[in-house]
């Protein structure tokens, strides 16, 4: 269990870069606010997957729940108890699963956050982490890594390609359907405008950071759950590169054929989307597979993320919806394509839509009733550092707040 131990380690690495993307993708003047909504958000998670989630998750072999349909016992939900009571920290390879569900789950929480930026309260976002962490990812965790029914059908998802993106992408989404457009993103006419990052260099340095999480969650989860070994081990750390390579080198390829020069940001984009292509087959697709993984689920981030916001008018800052839940979508897509079982991956992609997405809406519908997703208009036009906390993130700069909207 130490090689797992050690990969599991480098799984919060992807949070930070994640945290630091969206800082840098951010305005200035809500820097701060978004750095410090990602903590939070990690720590609600770790808490809520404490209290009841991996009570729903459950691990591999453990006691659930299960219904019969045409003959066939199918399991949907764990049986474990809350608040870790009676397990075995000294004799159970159970504690290695926790800790990996307690990571994940952080990861998971922080993808939203991208598309709520300029406008997300922090204790709302924190209140959406708990429900995310506590019920959605875990339910869709224990169907598919700890023997639930879409395990059963033989679905596979080394990484968390659907676990951990395509659900915290498809959270996305259902927020941003919430809250809204940023004030000010379209034109009375309804043409979006470009509202850029403040800090580009974060978001690059955040790629990296993120890299190195991959690493953990791709050779991590493909060793808990495809009980791969150290070869195997290696083999998914080479396609998770390999991909988000490809994905970075077509984001930039596309981006150069279009506007002339490459865009950086969504290079940046990019790269995460190859990131997440690879996730679901890391350690079982060959690297020429691994290689065209990135390259569409690179150039899909891209077109996603205009077609989102010209024709859906979904104010995504970050682009998480595009390069979280259609890159992790795809990647599981792709395992299909080269060797798992496509109808299996096929289930698993419906389930993403059909019943986390509807889950995602409700929950955070039912938490705006009684405790508002969005800031004040008055707050987006001060920013959210000074509205929620108080201080900005560069106290020795000045704020621009003086909008056309």
């Amino acid at each position: 269990m130490s090689g797992e131990l050690f990969f599991i380690l480098l799984i919060p690495f992807a949070g930070a870069g994640l945290a630091l993307m969206n800082s840098g993708l951010c305005r200035a003047r809500n820097a701060a606010h978004s750095a410090l909504a990602a903590l939070c958000v990690s720590g609600t998670a770790a808490l809520a997957y404490f209290v009841i989630g991996f009570a729903v998750e459950g691990h591999p072999g453990g006691a659930s729940h299960a219904f019969t349909l045409a003959g066939q016992s199918w399991n949907w939900i764990a049986a474990g108890p809350l608040f870790l009571r009676g397990v075995d920290f000294d004799a159970s390879p159970v504690a290695i699963y926790i800790l990996f569900g307690v990571f994940a789950a952080g990861v998971t929480s922080v993808i939203p956050l991208s598309s709520g930026a300029g406008r997300w309260r922090l204790g709302a976002a924190c209140a959406s982490a708990a429900f995310l962490a506590g019920l959605t990812f875990p339910l869709f965790g224990h169907w598919s890594w700890a023997g639930g029914w879409l395990a059963q059908l033989g679905f596979v998802d080394n990484g968390g390609a659907g676990a951990i993106h395509a659900t915290g992408g498809l959270t996305a989404l259902a927020v941003t359907w919430i809250l809204g457009p940023r004030r000010g993103k379209y034109t009375p006419e309804g043409m979006p405008t470009a509202i850029p990052g403040h800090n580009i260099v974060m978001v690059l340095l955040g790629c990296w950071l993120a890299w190195f999480g991959w690493l953990g969650l791709n050779c991590g989860g493909a060793a808990l759950f495809a009980l791969a070994g150290p070869n195997r081990q290696a083999l998914a750390a080479l396609n998770t590169t390999l991909s988000a390579a490809a994905g970075a080198l077509a984001a930039a390829a596309i981006t150069r054929a279009r506007f002339g020069k490459p865009d950086a940001s969504l290079c940046a984009n990019g790269w995460v989307a190859g990131l997440v292509a690879s996730s679901a087959g890391c350690a079982t697709l060959p690297p020429a597979a691994a290689v065209l993984a990135g390259l569409v689920g690179g150039a899909l981030a891209i077109y996603s993320i205009e077609w989102l916001e010209l024709h859906l008018r979904v104010d995504d800052p970050g682009g998480a919806i595009s390069v979280h839940a259609v890159g992790g979508i795809w990647s599981l897509m792709a395992a299909g394509l080269f060797g798992a079982n496509w109808l299996a991956q096929l289930a698993g992609a419906a389930t993403l839509i059909g019943c986390v997405l509807p889950i995602a809406y409700v929950l955070n519908s039912v938490l705006n009733r009684f405790y508002r997703l969005r800031v004040a208009k008055e707050a987006e036009r001060q920013g959210l550092d000074l509205h929620e906390l108080g201080a900005g993130a560069y106290p020795d700069f000045a704020s621009h707040t003086e909008d056309s909207w």
